[in-house]
């Protein structure tokens, strides 16, 4: 029997070297009134977009008109198992970066793939078109990617490959095709059981089952919020210098001891693991751009990142002496040719660790 139009595209997914592909039917979400209580309860922090264009968050069929189903694809960006441990109490203290922001940017390096599928599409086949989606259309790509059998959403709200584990990024094309899911396609099936290791883990206790409190997630403090964090959250963040691995990192599906395992992307291959703190508190707009040239981490201002280097290094200074660190938070807080968030968060972590100027 010839393969289905679905199977064909899915199988062309692959080809480039997608790690995993799935059509899903476009329908309204089914998720709209928890939206709605997580949104009332405040757990977008300062994400004010994550309020607006409800409309098509709750009806992706609205992304283009005609839109009948989604294409949905993932790449893998690290390999279960691989442990990138912390170098805080170290002579040099170093802050981590999370696994997706290691590599290249991945909204380029999934965007020019499903762009040239698109493209290909359309004139192969006349009369249909596409819209290609990587973090750039409000629509929920998490439900998109369950009902796609790419995995099922975790207790951390991760999507979860049965095989690949959760270090994934989604891309999502929607299409005026009818694709029909091929018969061999997963449906996706809750395997987290009676686990609790994300919710136990999360250094500031922002996941209930299946549900994260984004307003105290390390990820949106670091990538996302761009005023002073609550000093109360400093000693959590830990060494996390841009997002956070910890409930993926805990989770036994991304264990090495699972069984099969995919090859990540070349493109994801390390490039930034770490970032020395006392350079970055020094970092001129320019050095910013240049460390960051190809890096996803382009979205932390220049102010954020050095924020967030002074936190990590007052939870640096909370495991040993390091003058030079401290002497560069003193010379922050005094400095008036740095912006407020920069001299208000070294002034909050003189006064954790103890000011001895």
């Amino acid at each position: 029997m010839a393969p289905t139009l679905s199977q064909q595209i899915i199988d062309r997914c692959l080809t480039l070297d997608f790690a995993a592909a799935g059509v899903a039917p476009a329908a309204p979400t089914k998720w709209s009134k928890h939206i709605l209580e997580w949104l009332e309860g405040g757990k977008h922090g300062s994400m004010a977009y994550l309020a607006a264009d409800m409309e098509l968050r709750f009806d992706p069929r609205k992304v283009m008109e005609g839109t009948r189903s989604f294409l949905v694809v993932a790449d893998l960006y690290s390999a279960r198992g691989h442990e990138v441990p912390s170098r805080l109490g170290e002579p040099t203290p170093m802050g981590r970066i999370a696994r997706y922001a290691q590599g290249r940017d991945y909204h380029h390096v999934m965007k020019r793939r499903l762009h040239s599928l698109a493209d290909a599409l359309r004139l192969e086949i006349p009369g249909c078109d596409f819209r290609t989606c990587v973090d750039t259309v409000p629509i929920l790509e998490r439900e998109l990617a369950v009902a796609a059998g790419i995995g099922w959403q975790a207790k951390n709200t991760m999507v979860i490959h049965p095989r690949l584990g959760s270090y994934l990024l989604l891309g999502v094309v929607a299409t005026t095709l009818e694709l029909e899911p091929p018969a061999e396609q997963w449906t996706a099936t809750d395997h987290c059981g009676t686990c609790t290791r994300c919710i136990e883990a999360c250094p500031t206790q922002a996941i209930t089952p299946y549900g994260v409190d984004g307003s105290r997630c390390i990820s949106y403090l670091t990538i996302e919020h761009r005023t002073p964090i609550d000093p109360s959250l400093h000693a959590a963040i830990g060494d996390w210098m841009y997002g956070c691995d910890v409930c993926q990192e805990v989770c036994p599906h991304n264990s090495a001891r699972e069984g099969g395992n995919g090859t990540p992307h070349a493109a994801y291959t390390p490039r930034l693991v770490y970032l020395n703190l006392a350079e970055v508190m020094d970092w001129t707009g320019v050095a910013r751009e240049e460390a960051f040239r190809t890096s996803p981490m382009k979205r932390a201002r220049l102010d954020m990142m050095k924020r967030n280097a002074v936190i990590v290094a007052g939870n640096a200074l909370a495991t040993g002496e390091h003058p030079g660190l401290r002497e560069r938070l003193e010379a922050l807080a005094g400095n008036s040719g740095e912006t407020e968030l920069v001299r208000q968060t070294a002034a909050d972590v003189l006064r954790r660790v103890g000011h001895t100027g």
